[in-house]
């Protein structure tokens, strides 16, 4: 659900802009910058040597700083070029892995686990950007891009050679945490090295694989079921995206001995020996605050998927530990966050600027509730609608394919008119409840699928709006010091919302279907209803027009409208939240220095 854009110049080329943040901290209702000057010269070759790198920021942005001062306009082609092949690796992976999720649930006959065990990895992963955006910030940029690419390895290399859903559980957390990080990464480079008003098409340019990969996606997953195994569809993107990005890494690595060698990079002091320096990073990643809260949310969030395989469900002492010791932790967070840590882990200061919290209180909505609708989606569609694999993929992926494409537009307008307001207020979050309550209706036995590919418009292109808009507001709050950890604030709210939905769905799902699949089933099937419950292959098996594929049907119907009902209320928050933006100008906030799109 996170895309975005190239820069569209009067000239359709980029411009050497050279800026400096001048952002003051007591300014509450405007982020205010110095005019921007551009150099009309060559700017692959010249930057505008009066600047100096900022002395008070960390070390990450001050390289990354010394480097937009050195690389050419060719680098940072080639940088952006890399990015977008990357981006289209990563979407084509993405794509086959949803397709995947069922059969490899199923395969194990846990099927209607296909949520549960995308909840742990959804939460971490976005947890796991606040630290993320220290060690880019403390250590640098390459140094946190290497770091994710081994976990993203790691998880597909695990999720390829897994035995049951509790090691593909473990190895959702290490690609999920590995494939937010490499996207998250490169959206902070990105802003690093584009001018704020440019930078709604930037993200938007390099997030338009997912039109393409859309339609191959399917395709691709199929031939790995029909073929191979899904196994092999994992373990060949172990290898194919670790060799996409070494030509980035190569280019991190020459731009950063170029600085060196030109006296730019500002030298640290050593923390001293290993115990001080222990100390240091434990102090500034703040893991006893991180700890407390991925451990307490994942405990009591969990409850909720889990109490329908317990014997006494919500009587049952596990689900009641959970539930207890989750809330306690949670609270231990709080009160750790207040009185005890030295560094906190969410930086409050930040939170109190209204544009910024309520942006991130409207990404983790967006995220519930879209978690809510799609996380049984696929399986909606082959088991109701009797898509095969391919056509399932199109459908779950004209989000991804509207909302890029759509994204573009929506960059190009921000670009044109320097706001961002008044795009969320007036379409993006009305088309969204339009369309997410349209499939109250349609998403249900005997209804054409092509009113829910309708539907599946609708929220495209206002998601598309709205993931642009959250981002630029959080961005144009704030200084190019503070990029990283709000970007990281506003996905760890997106990645909560997404466990939250993920959550209520399978909350839904298993409170639901089996009940109203055992009323609807025959008689002579009711044996074999946890096996049906728990495979979607056993499901599939059933002629489509039979009884009891019929009764699985009305099933799914009935459960999908409770989602459905829940994932439009949810959109209430998102109506209120988009009023209490500021209404920022783009064009006055400037942020970057050297060399920029």
């Amino acid at each position: 659900m996170r895309s975005l854009l190239h820069k569209l110049g009067r000239d359709a080329a980029p411009v050497d802009i050279v800026e400096e943040v001048q952002h003051n901290p007591n300014d509450k209702e405007a982020a205010v910058g110095e005019k921007s000057t551009t150099n009309e010269s060559d700017p692959g070759h010249e930057t505008d040597s009066s600047q100096e790198i900022s002395k008070e920021a960390q070390a990450g942005i001050q390289r990354v700083e010394a480097m937009t001062k050195v690389w050419t306009r060719n680098d940072m082609y080639m940088a952006y070029v890399t990015i977008w092949i990357l981006y289209f690796v990563d979407a084509l992976q993405s794509g086959m892995s949803t397709s995947f999720y069922p059969y490899v649930t199923s395969s194990f006959y846990l099927h209607s686990l296909t949520a549960t065990t995308s909840i742990m990895s959804s939460l971490i992963g976005g947890l796991f950007k606040l630290p993320l955006a220290k060690i880019l910030d403390i250590w640098g940029r390459p140094q946190g891009f290497c770091c994710m690419l081994f976990c993203l390895t790691i998880g597909l290399i695990m999720m390829a050679a897994c035995d049951g859903v509790k090691t593909y559980a473990a190895a959702q957390v290490f690609y999920w945490v590995g494939y937010n990080g490499i996207t998250y990464s490169v959206s902070i480079f990105l802003a690093d090295t584009s001018a704020l008003k440019n930078r709604a098409l930037l993200f938007a340019f390099v997030s338009s694989p997912y039109i393409i990969t859309c339609w191959i996606s399917g395709i691709v997953a199929e031939r790995f079921l029909d073929g191979p195994g899904w196994r092999w569809g994992y373990g060949a993107f172990a290898i194919i995206v670790p060799a996409v990005c070494s030509p980035l890494l190569w280019l991190f690595y020459k731009n950063h001995v170029k600085a060196k060698k030109a006296g730019l990079l500002p030298k640290h002091e050593s923390k001293g020996g290993f115990w001080p320096t222990l100390k240091y990073y434990l102090i500034e990643f703040d893991i006893l605050g991180l700890l407390l809260i991925t451990t307490g949310l994942a405990l009591f969030l969990l409850s909720f998927n889990l109490y329908s395989y317990q014997k006494d469900q919500w009587k049952s002492p596990l689900i009641i530990c959970f539930l207890i010791f989750g809330g306690l932790l949670m609270i231990a967070f709080a009160l750790y966050e207040k009185f005890l840590a030295p560094k906190t882990f969410i930086p409050y200061q930040l939170l109190m600027d209204r544009t910024v919290i309520s942006a991130c209180i409207l990404s983790g909505a967006l995220f519930v509730s879209f978690y809510i609708w799609d996380s049984y989606f696929p399986s909606f569609l082959q088991v109701v609608n009797n898509l095969d694999v391919v056509k399932t993929s199109y459908v779950v992926n004209v989000y991804s394919v509207g909302s890029c494409f759509w994204s573009l537009l929506v960059g190009w307008a921000v670009r044109k008119t320097g706001r961002f307001k008044w795009l969320a207020v007036y379409f993006g979050v009305p088309v969204t409840i339009l369309g997410v309550g349209l499939m109250i209706h349609f998403r249900q036995p005997n209804e054409n699928v092509g009113y829910i590919v309708m539907c599946q418009i609708f929220i495209a292109t206002a998601g598309g709006t709205l993931v642009i808009c959250e981002q630029m507001a959080v961005m144009a709050a704030t200084s190019h010091e503070f990029i990283a950890v709000v970007l990281a604030i506003e996905a760890m709210f997106a990645n909560i919302g997404g466990a939250i939905g993920l959550t209520v769905a399978s909350a839904i799902w298993t409170g639901v279907f089996p009940q109203h699949l055992a009323q609807y089933l025959p008689a002579s099937e009711q044996a074999n209803l946890p096996t049906i419950y728990g495979s979607i292959t056993e499901q599939l098996a059933y002629p489509y027009g039979s009884e009891t594929r019929n009764a699985i049907a009305r099933a799914y119907g009935d459960s999908q409208r409770y989602m459905l009902i829940a994932a439009t209320a949810i959109q209430a928050i998102s109506l209120v939240s988009v009023m209490f933006w500021r209404d920022i100008k783009l064009s006055d906030v400037k942020q970057n220095k050297g060399l920029v799109f």
